[in-house]
């Protein structure tokens, strides 16, 4: 399994376009791939899962993987939201 925290940086925190474009992000991976957020485990690839989570800027995440392609998967959606999805 492979995890890393992160931080939301975006103004908007994970809504509508930017939850979409990471459960798109994180259903290009064989691994079951979830957000931690308050000791609550979501599932990345699940639009309504990371919409219900209510993660706001500034909120405390931690990416987790586990499967074939874990660590690449954590990279990427770490990467994802480093960049703030561009906003």
């Amino acid at each position: 399994m492979k995890n890393c925290e992160v931080v939301l940086k975006n103004a908007t925190g994970l809504h509508a376009r930017p939850a979409s474009e990471f459960v798109q992000k994180a259903s290009k991976f064989k691994s079951e791939v979830n957000i931690i957020k308050d000791g609550r485990k979501f599932n990345a690839k699940s639009i309504m899962s990371i919409l219900s989570m209510g993660a706001g800027q500034g909120a405390k995440l931690v990416l987790e993987a586990e499967g074939e392609d874990e660590q690449e998967a954590v990279i990427a959606l770490k990467e994802l939201i480093d960049g703030g999805f561009g906003e």
